[in-house]
């Protein structure tokens, strides 16, 4: 297990750096060059507001897990829905810019990443190593849905950059059952520090992405 939140800690500079160098120099293919510039106080409002949706995100997930372990169905239905509402939210936030096929397109998505983690937390409860080997597929291929989907969208979120961003998320949800299914609740300590991190590179890698290819929006 410590070899997991290990590979995670390094694996995270990476992610940092390489949406960085390519955020910063790559060429937007597909993309009229700006006439005015996106207005840093209006990109920075928006950053704070997707850093906040994608922080419910796993705050909700959490609190689902650890409802899990107590065996509370009520706290953990009350955090099912509202894991389902957030994803909405995130769903929602792009609509202005996608329009609205776009926006249902994201949420269902979304849905499918959300039912692949409650899949996995079902089967490791239940100690079901088949369903938790099916919950993983389902969460990778999902990634790999989620990267095509963001990439075809906007050429500034190149494909493999999103996979690897959102690969590494589903890992760092798969760290955190594991960890409380095993009572290791210093480790989950130390996963919930580095995926809280790893929220704000996604977001902020949309926001980005966002404001260089809709600069009049900002």
């Amino acid at each position: 297990m410590k070899s997991i939140f290990k590979t995670l800690a390094l694996a995270l500079p990476f992610a940092i750096f390489n949406f960085a160098a390519i955020a910063a120099d790559a060429p937007a293919p597909h993309q009229t060059p700006a006439k005015v510039a996106p207005s840093a106080d209006k990109v920075s409002a928006t950053r704070e507001v997707m850093r906040d949706l994608w922080a419910d995100h796993i705050f909700w997930v959490r609190n689902v897990v650890m409802a899990a372990s107590a065996k509370n169905g009520a706290e953990r239905k009350a955090a099912e829905d509202n894991v389902v509402a957030n994803a909405k939210q995130i769903a929602a936030a792009i609509e202005p810019y996608y329009g609205k096929a776009a926006s249902d397109q994201l949420f269902a998505l979304l849905a499918g990443h959300w039912g692949a983690i409650k899949a996995y937390l079902d089967a490791t409860n239940a100690s079901d190593q088949a369903g938790t080997s099916k919950a993983l597929k389902d969460l990778n291929d999902n990634a790999g849905a989620i990267a095509t989907f963001l990439s075809g969208a906007n050429p500034n979120l190149p494909k493999d950059t999103v996979l690897s961003l959102y690969s590494t998320h589903g890992a760092h949800h798969v760290a955190q059952i594991q960890a409380v299914h095993n009572g290791q609740f210093d480790q989950e300590a130390v996963n919930w520090g580095v995926m809280r991190k790893h929220m704000n590179i996604i977001s902020d890698a949309l926001v980005s992405a966002i404001a260089k290819q809709f600069p009049e929006k900002f």
